[in-house]
């Protein structure tokens, strides 16, 4: 089976995502969405949901809250026997707006922003490798 180049999800962080004052998201929940996206790659990759070892950096750069929909993206970038190197970035791409005079409205961004990126290893062992 071939591996795809990326993998992309994308989600509405919900009220349930607030964390701190001011309706923001941990980014705990951010790293989540990455594993998700990783997940996903390794099962493409070796028929196996693997597991992430570590993060060898993680940087927040922009707040995330409550309404925003955020898309994460990842891909391989190596291969080792069992090891397998990613890098994530996670955009917002559409913010909720927070207007009083209309709590509902949202606004879809002509240029995402990027929130957050990441680099880490995920190991598929070799014995449970398929592909």
């Amino acid at each position: 089976m071939s591996s795809p180049v990326s993998s992309t999800i994308r989600l509405r962080m919900g009220h349930n995502d607030a964390h701190y004052a001011g309706q923001l998201v941990d980014g705990a929940r951010i790293l989540q969405l990455f594993g998700d996206v990783a997940t996903e790659l390794l099962i493409h990759h070796d028929g196996d949901e693997g597991l992430f070892a570590a993060y060898d950096q993680i940087e927040f750069l922009a707040p995330v809250r409550a309404g925003d929909y955020i898309e994460a993206r990842g891909r391989i970038t190596s291969v080792g026997k069992s090891s397998r190197k990613m890098v994530f970035e996670a955009y917002c791409v559409i913010t909720s707006a927070q207007l009083p005079e209309q709590p509902s409205a949202c606004t879809a961004l002509a240029q995402p922003i990027l929130v957050c990126r990441a680099s880490g290893t995920c190991v598929v062992p070799v014995h449970c490798q398929r592909f």
